[in-house]
């Protein structure tokens, strides 16, 4: 089995190669693929160095790579995830690129693992947003039915790159923001990506459109607010839920601690709920702040938190390899 790695020396790059160690999934190659200006650096991978090359076609046809996890933004996607899939790889892209095609699967393997048994040679990575969302709203969905979702989002600095964090890091000393319109530090800015003509930002369709995909319910409603928060990792999100039917709090509780790779910190009496400090570094979807919205007939309110760099990309993705392997065993 040969794995390539485009984007290897970004900072999702960095995970994934960190991840597939953690799991311990090794190839008879790693190939590792960046820009010109990252190109000829040296990446240890299983102890083993191996020389990121540039991202060229003529680099990609004779490797034959069987599986490509892509981190390098949308443009570079568009371009090359077609490039190897041609020469039979099989594609795990973290950009927006394919997320909305209808022949492309969307998938949390937690909630939707059904998904990549599709015919298709590229597999999307959601958002970071929607992933760590999906997990809880998957368990109520299921067992309670969800009639409405209203998200508020409370994201960190390292969802928008390094040039997110350096501004925040920089804000700190007093200087200027290149990456955010407006200052981040000691400030929130509601605005995740660019404005669409309805008033909502992409970041806000995003977590729509993927929610709906995901859960298979194309016509959920649901709304969004996205806010830019002055948190170095981790985001944050309050989801408010209408439900079809009744529930007992502790009861969900339950369901959502049954969960895969869901975890319950919900204790008020010790002042216990998701924060974004203790979240760094792990890849689970923490849920917490659970308890009822008495102003609609059965409401719920819910925190979530999760690494957006970890669950919310890098893992995600070693997760979604780690599916097709299993299904290529039992084939």
């Amino acid at each position: 089995m040969n794995i390539a790695i485009v984007g290897a020396t970004g900072k999702v790059g960095q995970i994934i190669i960190k991840v597939l160690q953690e799991r311990n999934i090794k190839a008879d190659n790693f190939y590792l693929f960046a820009s010109k200006k990252s190109a000829g650096k040296v990446v240890s991978i299983f102890n083993k160095d191996y020389v990121v090359e540039l991202l060229d076609e003529k680099n990609i046809k004779n490797k034959k790579i069987d599986y490509a996890l892509f981190s390098a933004g949308g443009t570079i996607s568009r371009i090359f995830a077609p490039i190897f899939a041609s020469y039979g790889a099989i594609v795990i892209d973290n950009s927006s690129a394919f997320r909305q095609e209808k022949t492309v699967p969307l998938v949390v393997p937690e909630v939707n693992k059904e998904d990549l048994l599709l015919p298709s040679k590229v597999i999307a990575n959601p958002n970071c947003s929607t992933i760590q969302a999906v997990l809880p709203l998957k368990v109520l969905d299921e067992k309670y039915g969800i009639k409405r979702v209203v998200y508020s989002t409370y994201q960190a600095v390292s969802g928008a790159g390094q040039r997110g964090t350096e501004d925040l890091e920089n804000g700190i000393k007093g200087i200027a923001p290149k990456k955010f319109v407006h200052p981040i530090f000691n400030n929130v800015l509601p605005q995740i990506d660019d404005f669409l003509d309805d008033g909502y930002t992409k970041e806000e369709q995003k977590m729509i459109f993927e929610t709906r995909k995901i859960l298979h319910r194309p016509d959920l409603p649901i709304t969004a607010t996205t806010v830019r928060v002055p948190v170095f990792d981790c985001h944050s999100e309050s989801i408010n839920v209408e439900l079809e039917n009744d529930f007992d709090i502790e009861q969900v509780k339950r369901d959502f601690a049954s969960f895969e790779n869901l975890i319950v910190v919900d204790d008020i009496s010790k002042n216990l709920y998701p924060m974004p400090i203790n979240c760094v570094d792990r890849d689970e979807v923490f849920v917490g702040r659970i308890r009822r919205d008495y102003s609609v007939k059965y409401g719920l309110n819910i925190f979530v938190v999760a690494d957006n760099i970890r669950k919310g990309a890098g893992t995600n993705a070693v997760q979604i390899l780690q599916e097709l392997l299993k299904n290529k065993e039992k084939l």
